[in-house]
């Protein structure tokens, strides 16, 4: 009888004791760790450099292509967070490990959209630049990552220099960041009056918050100040959490999902104008070489092409990006591109697929 009652509490125990705790806060459930296989790997050193990158279904080809030349002009050991979205999960997975590819050091993370739920209204001016996506870099001390110090590069860039020189930029204290100002080259400023643009537009503030609304106004950010572009940099994970840099984006995320302060059609959409707010005046400058951007703005203004070999990273931001057609300088983002090996994404060229 002794037994058969010992044996009846141990079922009411396993039945009906509470779940155990999750491991992660909830936001941090919104950035998971995918079970890894072959090159994927949870191993890392401090002496690699960390690189955060996110892969669309879309827009798969580009973010292989970032990876390829990142990869081709170091001799560092670089261990890349992948983040991408469920359904993109096993593509991702796929296209590196069935390609050239496969050497790399990576780590698929997934993120969850429903994290921006009340933060990011539609808009259809711009659907692109309201992909989940886009969002990540606010997210970075969530992501499950191991390392301290982070770059981020968007999916639409090509690496000809050593990452290692951007990784160890020099970050003043109590900056959680570092970035390319707008203002930095003559170059940026020809390039937009070439396609019918004023550079304040497209490298001050006005360009990128309504200073119409008050509550832009009251952040007293001068309209003419140098704006930055958030498609490049390095960031301090011990710094940005110690600042709350997230919960601050996150607030003009929603100041805007309320009020409508900026949007998709004004310059950088809606994840550019929260991280210009946030670090207005407390951010580090990088080797604008380090940034040479607006390849993708128009698909005739061509930059030099002595002035390109001298970059050390180049950044086809705007509507016409190099896996598409047409679009500038197309030779020098080929070179890095790795062909799709399930089929499933392909370059768009006249007359013929890639």
């Amino acid at each position: 009888m002794l037994l058969v009652l010992m044996v009846c509490l141990l079922l009411h125990s396993k039945l009906f004791s509470a779940p155990p705790r999750p491991k992660l806060t909830d936001h941090r459930k919104d950035a998971r760790h995918i079970p890894k296989i072959s090159g994927e790997t949870d191993l890392v050193s401090e002496t690699d450099i960390p690189v955060i990158i996110c892969a669309s279904e879309e827009r798969m080809g580009g973010t292989m292509a970032t990876i390829n030349s990142v990869n081709s002009n170091t001799d560092a050991s670089v261990f890349f967070y992948i983040v991408t979205l469920h359904h993109a999960i096993k593509q991702t997975r796929q296209y590196i490990e069935k390609s050239k590819l496969k050497g790399i050091k990576y780590k698929i993370l997934e993120f969850n959209p429903m994290v921006l739920r009340g933060k990011v209204k539609p808009d259809s001016s711009r659907p692109d630049l309201l992909h989940p996506l886009n969002f990540v870099r606010f997210y970075l001390p969530l992501l499950d990552i191991n390392h301290k110090r982070v770059i981020y590069l968007d999916d639409d860039i090509i690496v000809q220099g050593d990452i290692k020189e951007l990784y160890h930029t020099k970050l003043e204290l109590g900056h959680a960041a570092a970035f390319a100002t707008d203002c930095d080259l003559p170059s940026t400023h020809e390039m937009v009056r070439s396609v019918g643009m004023q550079p304040a537009s497209q490298t001050t503030y006005m360009g990128f918050l309504d200073y119409r609304k008050q509550e832009v106004r009251d952040l007293g950010i001068n309209p003419s100040d140098c704006s930055f572009n958030p498609g490049v940099f390095v960031a301090d994970i011990k710094e940005w959490k110690k600042q709350k840099i997230t919960k601050q984006l996150e607030k003009w995320m929603g100041e805007n999902f309320r009020e409508n302060i900026y949007s998709s059609a004004m310059a950088g959409g809606v994840a550019t104008p929260p991280m210009l707010i946030v670090f207005h005046e407390k951010y580090t400058t990088i080797d604008p070489l380090w940034h040479v951007r607006h390849l993708g703005w128009s698909p005739d203004a061509r930059y030099s092409e002595s002035y390109l070999q001298d970059a050390h990273l180049l950044h086809w931001n705007g509507r016409f990006k190099p896996w598409d057609y047409p679009c500038v300088h197309l030779d020098l983002w080929e070179k890095y591109y790795v062909p799709d090996p399930t089929g499933r994404f392909s370059l768009v060229r006249p007359e013929r697929n890639i």
